[in-house]
């Protein structure tokens, strides 16, 4: 870890707003990282921070809000202590990127499990930037 890279995930880093959640879902593009489904677009960047998150976990996949919580709290964490392996240099200077995660898997997984999906995740979206600026 560099002397000023910090493990943080503040309000600025979360998609906030209807307007920028029905972009992100009308025009967002999507793939399967079990146990998550991502759904990603690139914004304007004038939001403030280069990158925004928002987690999902669907009452019809978890009953109990006890559940839901605690794989929320589970993919902020993932999210949190991997974001800074994802290349933010992927994204353009003046634009920004919103991402969803949205868990899939019916049951609770553990931390590892979805540490993983996050991780693959995140190589996913460079990849898929990295290929949409060299075309």
């Amino acid at each position: 870890m560099d002397e000023g890279q910090r493990f943080t995930f503040k309000k600025k880093e979360r998609v906030t707003g209807v307007k920028r959640i029905e972009h992100l879902f009308a025009h967002g593009r999507s793939f399967i990282s079990y146990p998550l489904r991502v759904i990603f677009v690139e914004t304007d960047g004038l939001h403030g921070n280069r990158v925004s998150v928002l987690i999902s976990v669907p009452k019809k996949r978890l009953k109990s809000a006890v559940k839901r919580n605690r794989v929320k709290r589970l993919i902020r964490e993932a999210y949190r202590l991997n974001k800074h392996a994802f290349c933010i240099d992927s994204v353009k200077e003046a634009h920004g990127l919103d991402i969803a995660f949205i868990y899939v898997k019916d049951e609770l997984t553990h931390y590892t499990a979805v540490e993983k999906g996050v991780r693959k995740a995140l190589k996913e979206i460079s990849r898929q930037l990295g290929e949409e600026e060299k075309s």
